[in-house]
């Protein structure tokens, strides 16, 4: 049975519809990024892994989990899923572009090596769709009406990236470093009912 070793729940601000998760010696803007996911939910190349958002004006939630092994599929309870892998170095970094850096070298107990990743998207054209209705019904986005309002749009557009170390699955490691017993382990935020709240 496959364990969570590791979740991080964090906001997230979109650039350009898209943030970007990658090994931490990789610089995301240089040459050899793969392409935009512009009308898909990632583009990865080797050590990249960008994930598209719809959003630039509003924060989303990521849910970021490392497994032993593959987790169980999350099903219906997500609106999208796509699936992918990336190289790491042991650690990874997550990228906003301009507007900072969310995660920076973030140690994977996996280590070094070839990751399998599957992300999930929700929300995505519920927010979209409200955020465009907030300019019809406030003709001012600086008012504080419109600002109060949207506000409220912050991370109900949110997504989950589990990732796991096929190689490790399958020799049957376990790294016990990481190991708590205090904690309730191969409970997967879709699981969990995990909600935008």
């Amino acid at each position: 049975m496959s364990r969570r070793l590791l979740q991080l729940v964090i906001p997230v601000t979109p650039e350009r519809r898209m943030f970007r998760i990658h090994d931490p010696s990789v610089d995301p803007d240089g040459p050899g990024g793969p392409l935009p996911p512009v009308g898909a939910l990632i583009s990865t190349n080797r050590e990249q892994l960008w994930v598209g958002s719809l959003q630039e004006d509003i924060d989303v939630r990521l849910v970021l989990e490392e497994w032993d092994e593959a987790p169980p599929p999350c099903g219906d309870a997500w609106d999208e899923e796509a699936k992918g892998a990336i190289y790491l170095r042991g650690q990874l970094s997550i990228s906003m572009g301009l507007a900072g850096t969310a995660v920076r070298g973030l140690r994977l107990a996996g280590g070094v090596g070839d990751y399998s990743v599957r992300v999930y998207a929700g929300n995505r054209d519920q927010v979209t769709r409200r955020y465009a209705e907030l300019f019809d019904r406030h003709r001012n986005p600086l008012s504080d009406e419109f600002q109060q309002e949207k506000k409220t749009l912050e991370g109900l557009e949110r997504y989950l990236v589990q990732l796991w170390r096929e190689s490790l699955a399958a020799t049957g490691y376990r790294p016990a470093a990481w190991y708590r017993p205090d904690r309730a382990y191969g409970l997967a935020a879709c699981d969990a009912g995990w909600s935008a709240a």
